[in-house]
């Protein structure tokens, strides 16, 4: 019998982690190891922090030296430009994780053989690279040696050299080149012979709001994800969130959290929310959805338990005082270090960077409560697509978590439109509605669960009302004429109470 024939192991391409949050999540695990990958795009778009921080990530986490070669830039200007992000270029260079090497444009400062050639800078590299035993190497927009050559030819020879030579020694290398005319991804079409990765970078503005966006153009032997997401350059560099890493994976736990508020709890089951779903409270102005939510943060605080607000129409200061005229307050909780409240206009920044602020926030405060109050407000920043791609992501980071989100959103009519317009109520566990029910010139609020996936709930639209002692949930009470509430509420059930024992009037 004929041996079996054993299947052939097939070699994966190795890679170098970059670091980069969501960076290495497009690329299946980072850059090609050994190889060059060019990052090309317009001015301010972010292609010299991007090279950086793969440069010095990997010196100081990941234990793989580095060099930098800057041809527009010295090694002070570089140090000083990234300072702002967290980044010590000196302090890696002190403890030799880090050469930095300024490269002039002058053509006599590079070592000319015959017509020209790029010996020097072959040395200079050798030098540096053997000096600290570096894995990674920078070189910043390149292309700076183009200028004033008559014969662009033998320096694109030089170059190919220059990048064969790179290879045979193992180093993984990044090139930053700007964007050519005519769509062309540089000017001097680097992307030739610098094809195992490119990446492609671009800033554009829309509604006047700046985004930048990133697309991995091609990886030679690696499967990657080809679309364009969005990132922001932020206090700790690129930060990269692809609506395509959604995962429909985490926890679903069965523990109950309380809303606060006795009636509302009734009206879920007797037990309130599941923890770590995601809660959306809507209805017209001055229904009371803000009151909701500081009822649930309040019962939570109460727990012990830390809770995060973002408020994007009032500030910390007003939101309190205002909750102190229902009964809640919430300033103790602030002093103890168990809420934190976080207010911004959301004209301040843009969708994306205001879903990273939000990550950053969480991660670093931990709540097991995150308020949102409304999303409506992300609405005029950006398209449908694009707050829906935002509030998925957020929606998927708290579940993630095990947090229990809650939303407030603002519609405009008493069918509670807007969250369909934002998008997001395919996404929720539990939706609350409340509402203004207008009788007899009198106006009083309305509170019905529309839905609340995986538990029984209350099909009525209850009355509730705002006072010194919180909110107060009122007996459904019907009439002839149906749901009624208020004064009318109280007038028909004077005239449903049963007669005296003696037949008496009332």
């Amino acid at each position: 019998m004929a041996p079996v024939s054993k299947r052939r192991a097939i070699k994966r391409l190795e890679k170098a982690p970059t670091g980069i949050k969501g960076l290495d999540e497009l690329t299946r695990g980072g850059l090609p190891r050994g190889r060059p990958t060019l990052v090309c795009g317009g001015p301010g778009s972010g292609k010299t922090l991007l090279g950086l921080e793969f440069i010095v990530r990997g010196a100081a986490e990941l234990g793989e030296p580095g060099v930098i070669f800057t041809f527009e830039e010295t090694g002070e200007e570089l140090a000083k430009n990234v300072a702002a992000l967290g980044f010590d270029l000196d302090k890696l260079v002190a403890e030799k994780k880090l050469v930095v090497e300024f490269i002039s444009i002058d053509r006599s400062e590079i070592e000319e053989t015959g017509e020209y050639n790029l010996d020097g800078l072959f040395v200079r590299l050798a030098y540096a690279i053997d000096s600290v035993g570096a894995k990674r190497v920078l070189l910043d927009t390149p292309e700076a040696l183009f200028g004033g050559l008559s014969n662009t030819a033998i320096l694109r020879g030089e170059l190919r050299r220059l990048f064969r030579w790179l290879k045979e020694r193992g180093t993984t290398v990044v090139i930053t080149g700007e964007q050519g005319a005519a769509g062309s991804l540089t000017r001097q079409g680097l992307e030739e012979f610098v094809s195992d990765c490119v990446i492609s970078l671009d800033v554009r503005l829309d509604h006047h709001v700046a985004t930048r966006m990133l697309r991995v153009v091609k990886y030679r032997g690696s499967s990657h994800a080809p679309d364009e997401y969005p990132f922001i350059i932020g206090e700790h560099g690129l930060s990269i969130m692809p609506i395509s890493s959604l995962g429909l994976d985490h926890d679903a736990p069965a523990e109950r959290v309380s809303s606060g508020n006795a009636g509302l709890d009734e009206m879920l089951s007797g037990e309130g929310y599941f923890r770590g779903s995601t809660v959306l409270v809507s209805g017209s102005s001055g229904t009371g959805k803000t009151s909701i939510a500081a009822h649930l943060v309040a019962s939570a605080c109460k727990r012990g338990e830390r809770c995060m607000y973002f408020a994007f129409e009032e500030s910390p200061a007003q939101l309190m005082r205002n909750m102190r005229s229902i009964g809640v307050d919430l300033g103790p909780y602030v002093k103890k270090g168990l809420l934190r409240i976080v207010a911004a206009r959301p004209s301040l920044f843009g969708l994306e960077m205001h879903l990273v602020s939000s990550y950053r926030a969480i991660e670093e405060f931990d709540p097991s409560i995150v308020v949102i109050d409304p999303i409506t407000d992300f609405v005029a920043l950006g398209s449908a697509y694009e707050v829906r791609s935002m509030m998925t992501r957020l929606v998927d980071h708290l579940k993630g978590r095990g947090i229990t989100g809650l939303m407030t959103s603002l519609s405009n009519s008493h069918t509670a439109r807007a969250e369909e317009d934002v998008g997001i109520s395919s996404l929720i566990d539990t939706w609350i509605v409340l509402q203004m029910i207008e009788v007899a010139g009198e106006r009083n609020r309305g509170i019905s669960v529309l839905k609340s996936r995986g538990m029984p709930h209350s099909r009525q639209i209850r009355e509730f009302t705002m006072g010194k002692q919180g909110m107060r949930l009122v007996q459904a009470y019907r009439g002839p004429q149906g749901f009624l509430s208020g004064s009318a509420r109280e007038a028909q059930q004077a005239l449903d109470e049963p007669l005296p024992a003696s037949g008496g009037r009332r």
